[in-house]
C-alpha cells in the first residue's frame, strides 16, 4: 500500500490502486475508510474501466490522525488529495466521494477544475455545514466523542455491544478502531465548514452528478439545488434512502455513475 507525507503537516496518507483505464478517487465519509468501496460492491465494476484510488483520509483508516480541529479543514483535505495525484502522476481525475467525500470531491473541483474531469458527489451538499454533524450522527455527537470517545457514539447510534447482526457489527467494530480525539476534531473542522457561494457553482464548467436518498433531509434539498445551479449539474434522487443508507445497495447507485462517468 502506497504511503506518503501530506504537504501540510507530513503525518502518512494511505492508499491503494486497483484496475487500469481513465483515473477515478473514491473519497469515503466521516468516521470510515477506504474499505467500504470494495465492502459494498463498488470497486469491482469501478475498476473494471479505471485506475480506482481509494484514500483513507487523514483521521481515519490507516492514514495519519492529528488531533487539532484546524488538521481538519477543507483547504487542508484538499491539498492532501492532491498531494496523492501529484505522487501517482495523475494530472486529471474523476472523483466520485460520499458525504464528507463529497464535500472534498466539490472543494476539489471548484478550486482545481483543470484536473478534474467529472465529479460524483452522494449524500453530499455545498451548504454551510453548521449543524449538519448532529444531524447526520446525533445531537452533541462532538461533545460525546470529544468527552466520553468511541464507545458514547456507537451507543448513541444503537451500535452498543448488544448488536448482532453482521453489518452493525462490522460497523460497530470500525467505529471503535477510531481515534476519538481525531474523530471529535473533524466533526467540528466540519461543523466550521461554511457554504459554497452561489457563483462558485454556476462557474464551474466540470459535469457534476449529485445523487441522494429521498429520506436524507436536508442533503436531498441541497444535493438538488447544488446541481442546479451548476451549468453541467444533474441530480438523482435515490428513493426511500436516507444518509447513511445512500452507498447500499449499490446497484441503483451504480446503474447512474457508471454511464456518467463514461
Amino acid at each position: 500500500m502506497p504511503v506518503i507525507p501530506s504537504p501540510v503537516d507530513g503525518i502518512d496518507l494511505r492508499y491503494d490502486i486497483s484496475g487500469d483505464g481513465p483515473a477515478l478517487v473514491l473519497l469515503h465519509g466521516s468516521v470510515l475508510s477506504r474499505a467500504i468501496w470494495r465492502g459494498l460492491g463498488y470497486l469491482a465494476p469501478l475498476a473494471q474501466d479505471h485506475t480506482v484510488v481509494r484514500v483513507d483520509l487523514r483521521g481515519h483508516g490507516m492514514s495519519g490522525a492529528p488531533h487539532e480541529q484546524a488538521a481538519y479543514t477543507q483547504d487542508v483535505l484538499v491539498r492532501d488529495l492532491l498531494a496523492v495525484l501529484d505522487a501517482e502522476g495523475i494530472g486529471r481525475t474523476a472523483l466520485l466521494g460520499y458525504s464528507l467525500g463529497a464535500r472534498i470531491a466539490l472543494s476539489t473541483t471548484l478550486a482545481h477544475p483543470g484536473r478534474i474531469t467529472r465529479v460524483v458527489s452522494l449524500g453530499g451538499s455545498a451548504a454551510a455545514q453548521r449543524g449538519a454533524v448532529d444531524t447526520v450522527f446525533f445531537p452533541g455527537v462532538i461533545d460525546a466523542v470529544r468527552e466520553e470517545g468511541m464507545e458514547a457514539f456507537c451507543a448513541a447510534q444503537g451500535l452498543g455491544p448488544e448488536v448482532t447482526s453482521r453489518r452493525a457489527r462490522a460497523t460497530r467494530t470500525a467505529f471503535l478502531a477510531a481515534d476519538h480525539r481525531a474523530v471529535s476534531a473533524l466533526l467540528a473542522a466540519t461543523d466550521a465548514t461554511p457554504g459554497v457561494p452561489d457563483e462558485a457553482l454556476a462557474a464551474c464548467p466540470v459535469p457534476a452528478l449529485w445523487m441522494a436518498g429521498s429520506e436524507d433531509h436536508p442533503r436531498h434539498e441541497e444535493s438538488r439545488r447544488a446541481a442546479s445551479l451548476m451549468p453541467e449539474g444533474e441530480f438523482v434522487s435515490l428513493p426511500g434512502r436516507d444518509h447513511g443508507g445512500t452507498l447500499s445497495p449499490s446497484g441503483p447507485v451504480l446503474e447512474h455513475v457508471l454511464p456518467f462517468l463514461r
